[in-house]
């Protein structure tokens, strides 16, 4: 057991956030936190890591558990550069490193072999090699670029400090350190919005091949189906616990409350006829004993509850759309640098009427930008423009966050509709879950999905044929999602939407454009079809780099020149530390041996044998002590192949 919550209790406000939940949390569980948004998902995930302290119940947590949490909200030094940020994971290796370091120094100045504190010291070297190679301080380097690189970094950033890069690039920054960190629990809070698809699909595969445990919060349906295999839903304050990733989980909740309804309607039958068999024999003096043993009966009847269900969400239409020109958007020649950086360039890009478009790629390969650029909303160089009769319906990525904070919901949306659509502000509100005391919430204190709800109840203000959507999805929850992409779905203009939510994606969009190395490609097809070509490339560029690596490897020779000084050194680095694992086992090996050497003559002579067979034991543990001498053989001998092996490397 890692952690428990026992009849956990919060509340905020009189509200309660959690009343009396309870579930534990075992090691090696890979567990989905899903809710709509404002369900307490987030904080519950604080309550874990102890920002909050619950109000009844208990929360019990295994000694010395270490938990990692990725936040929405980071607290990060700004000036440390980003491959810093990632190292600082391996405090501990560090500090054992330098150790290991000041006692190879101390070994070459000591002539004292013979004393006690010298034996200290072998011990020392001994415990901190070993506790070195099982926290994997062999593989530091190696480790911190794998990660880096698969969330999205490349070489050339890892020394920029982490202010030159934008909130979502700190956030990987942060996700890289906790990945490399390994704690026993990993609490992961929406930790897909400011992902790529390709870091997305990099970082299920990570997740899914480790033993990681984990809790994460996400409304990625296709990402929490690849990474989890248990679901727990927090809804109206209750947690609803099943051994079943997110899709699994939904079927299993419906087949549930559909089996307590039947239930519950039996059991309301079966009452109902026992009430009136009470009423027709209560006044019978030959029957009042049966009618008090039903009144008895009705009172141990434990009554069947059926799980409570917010079934509020969202409900609304787009207008239908004004005929535009054949050509919606057209892009030529397009180029957009910030400084150095150059974004685009030498874009084409053509968008008709009707069409049904997805913005994909890593993030910094200017799908924002050529969306911004496409509606004036940046300048360019090259050709842009819109066709004719086009009305834009413009969804931002930091939509929600341009709100302004002080006006409250209605006032929002009375400020920005036509005269003749404020009269139907608050009925509008109500479509997006906005009802009764809620419109007069300021902005402020609602939470990112409402706000996000928010943003697209703006868009049904004014007629529209031009719907362009960057990231619409980052704070939705999924019902939320649903009635969106079903919107979407029947909105009868020309869509561009910039996402990278697969299962948003899928069935939605007819035409993808990939964004890489500053250009585009467009690809007749949806979001399946672009997975599935990505990934035949990816194929390809694998194949061609293997064969390439096996040309060069035939005429390759072994001159100084082949080895960078960083290889050099890092071969050098990997060479001392398979000689001080060759060391360690050799100690072992020669301490098995005396120790069977003991023993055999002891069974050599009668009265030694005598007393050895006293322990009935004694066999198992000669056998077993034999095994480890013949595996710690084995290891000898692969570690010294691998340290020959690298030591072939070096130049003579």
């Amino acid at each position: 057991m890692i952690l428990a919550l026992n009849k956990a209790s919060l509340f905020f406000g009189g509200r309660a956030i959690f009343d009396a939940i309870g579930f534990q949390i075992n090691p090696g569980d890979r567990i989905g936190l899903v809710g709509r948004n404002g369900a307490g998902k987030s904080t519950l995930l604080k309550l874990i890591a102890g920002d909050y302290s619950l109000d009844e119940g208990s929360i019990s947590k295994a000694k010395e558990v270490r938990i990692g949490f990725l936040r929405q909200d980071l607290k990060m030094d700004m000036d440390k550069s980003i491959v810093e940020i990632a190292r600082s994971a391996f405090d501990e290796l560090t500090r054992i490193n330098e150790r290991i370091e000041e006692i190879n120094k101390e070994f070459e100045v000591r002539t004292d072999y013979e004393s006690e504190s010298y034996a200290a010291l072998i011990d020392e070297l001994s415990e901190l090699s070993e506790r070195f190679g099982l926290l994997g301080g062999d593989s530091i380097d190696a480790d911190v670029e794998l990660v880096l690189k698969g969330l999205g970094f490349t070489p050339e950033t890892f020394e920029k400090p982490l202010h030159t890069f934008s909130g979502g690039w700190r956030m990987r920054a942060e996700l890289a350190r906790l990945l490399l960190q390994k704690p026993e629990l990993l609490l992961l809070d929406e930790p897909t919005n400011h992902l790529d698809i390709e870091s997305i699909m990099w970082l299920e595969k990570h997740l899914s091949e480790s033993n990681q445990t984990l809790m994460v919060v996400s409304h990625d349906r296709t990402f929490l189906d690849n990474v989890t295999t248990r679901t727990i839903e927090i809804t109206l304050g209750k947690a609803y616990d099943f051994n079943a990733p997110y899709t699994r989980y939904v079927e299993l909740r419906a087949d549930l409350r559909e089996k307590q309804l039947a239930t519950a309607k039996n059991q309301e039958r079966e009452i109902k006829q026992t009430e009136e068999l009470i009423e027709r024999f209560r006044a019978k003096a030959s029957k009042a004993s049966f009618a008090q043993s039903l009144i008895k009966k009705l009172e141990r009847m434990e009554r069947i509850e059926v799980d409570q269900e917010d079934t509020s969400a969202m409900h609304f239409k787009f207008q239908p759309a004004p005929r535009s020109g054949k050509v919606v958007a057209k892009a030529e020649g397009v180029r957009k640098a910030y400084g150095e950086n150059l974004v685009l360039r030498g874009v084409d890009l053509e968008i008709e009427r009707g069409d049904r478009v997805a913005f994909v790629g890593q993030n910094g390969q200017g799908k924002s930008t050529l969306v911004k650029a496409l509606l004036k909303e940046i300048s360019a160089e090259g050709m842009l423009e819109l066709g004719h009769n086009v009305q834009v319906g413009y969804f931002a990525q930091d939509q929600a966050d341009e709100l302004d904070g002080n006006l409250t919901a209605l006032q929002t949306i009375e400020n920005a509709a036509p005269e003749e659509m404020r009269k139907h502000a608050r009925s509008l509100l109500g479509s997006f879950m906005f009802r009764g005391e809620d419109v007069e919430k300021k902005v402020k204190v609602l939470s990112g999905g409402e706000r996000g709800r928010l943003a697209l109840c703006k868009l049904l203000l004014k007629p529209i044929n031009f719907l362009v959507m960057d990231e619409p999805t980052n704070h939705l929850d999924m019902n939320s999602k649903d009635v969106l992409k079903k919107s979407l779905l029947s909105f009868d203009g020309t869509l561009l939407v910039v996402s990278h939510d697969r299962e948003f994606l899928e069935g939605l969009v007819t035409k993808t454009v990939e964004f890489r190395d500053q250009r585009v490609k467009t690809l007749l097809g949806g979001i399946d079809y672009y997975l599935e070509q990505r990934k035949l490339e990816d194929m390809r560029a694998v194949e061609a780099k293997s064969a390439t690596e096996k040309k060069s490897k035939k005429g390759q020779k072994k001159d100084d020149g082949q080895l960078g000084y960083k290889e050099r050194k890092q071969l050098e680095k990997d060479i001392r530390s398979l000689s001080r694992k060759l060391a360690d086992v050799e100690a072992e090996i020669e301490n098995l041996e005396e120790i069977l050497e003991d023993w055999d003559a002891k069974l050599a002579d009668a009265d030694s044998y005598m007393e050895l067979m006293k322990d009935p034991d004694f066999y198992p543990k000669y056998e077993k002590k034999k095994e480890e001498l013949a595996s710690k053989m084995n290891l000898w001998e692969d570690i010294q192949i691998e340290k020959d092996q690298l030591e072939q490397q070096l130049p003579s």
